[in-house]
């Protein structure tokens, strides 16, 4: 053995006697910008292939441009309609009204969840009322509302409110129900009560499923709106697409339902699926 293997092996020799001791190194991780890059990647090929092959189906003729117009002037609308202030505005209009109705549906469904989730009668009386009415088209409601409220604004947020009250509602008091027992007795033995109790217990265990039932809330008021922009707007993107269905444009219209789908998401990722991530983790309920 020459001496440049004997001083190797003698480095990894510990203390006299000792045994080799092999050096672990952590498991190597990619970096956050590089798990991003993956997911962007993977986004944007995704609708990239999306779109080709949707220009590629309309080039092939098998159905007339008025029908099933092709992806390119599609994009072009959508630019067109950004640049001069037509979307921006609509958008604008949209998400105004939906973050009012959203926040008196918040606001009522949630105290609704607490009273049905803590009181047996109430979940008896009021939660089959909203099973009920959970189960009624948010549009279904517009004709009701323009007969109480006329041709305004308050009418589009009355569908709103009752397009999203009881899924908030439902989810809350299914959260509250769904807290162990012996965790309350527990902390009554503790001294816990009354509000209290609420704040401390009741609320925090059931955030998780009240964080997902506000998301499906957000699904909801966003399906009324549109639905009762339709019917009656001077400006939103429901107003849009009731514009391009009047006028025969299919060019319109997709380019609408495409930037709702848009604002649909972005909201979607940005706001809920931020919130509810970091309260599943916070709540040992997902993985990180």
């Amino acid at each position: 053995m020459t001496g440049g293997e004997m001083n190797a092996g003698q480095a990894d020799l510990g203390p006299a006697g000792a045994s080799p001791v092999a050096v672990r190194r952590p498991p190597r991780r990619d970096s956050r910008f590089r798990r991003w890059g993956k997911v962007l990647l993977v986004v944007v090929v995704f609708y990239a292939s999306w779109l080709v092959g949707w220009e590629l189906l309309a080039r092939t003729g098998f159905w007339p441009t008025y029908i099933f117009p092709r992806a390119i002037p599609v994009m072009e609308t959508i630019w067109s309609n950004f640049i001069n202030g037509k979307f921006p505005d609509a958008i604008a209009a949209s998400l105004r009204r939906l973050a009012v109705g959203y926040l008196i549906a918040l606001g009522i469904g949630l105290g609704l969840g607490i009273i049905m989730g803590r009181i047996q009668t109430a979940q008896l009386t009021i939660g089959s009322v909203g099973l009920g009415l959970q189960a009624l088209p948010s549009i279904a409601w517009l004709p009701l509302a323009l007969i109480w409220f006329g041709l305004d604004e308050s009418a589009i947020i009355f569908v709103i409110v009752m397009g999203v009250v009881f899924s908030i509602a439902m989810a809350t008091a299914t959260g509250i129900r769904s807290i162990p027992p012996q965790l309350e007795r527990a902390a009554r033995n503790l001294g816990a009560k009354g509000e209290t109790l609420l704040s401390d217990l009741i609320l925090p265990a059931s955030l998780p499923q009240m964080v997902s039932g506000m998301k499906q809330g957000w699904s909801f008021a966003w399906r009324s709106l549109i639905a009762a922009e339709m019917v009656y707007s001077t400006v939103g993107l429901g107003h849009m697409l009731w514009v391009g269905r009047e006028f025969s444009d299919l060019t319109l219209v997709l380019a609408v339902m495409v930037v709702i789908v848009l604002v649909g998401l972005a909201a979607d990722q940005l706001l809920f699926e931020r919130l509810e991530r970091a309260v599943h983790v916070r709540w040992g309920v997902a993985r990180r």
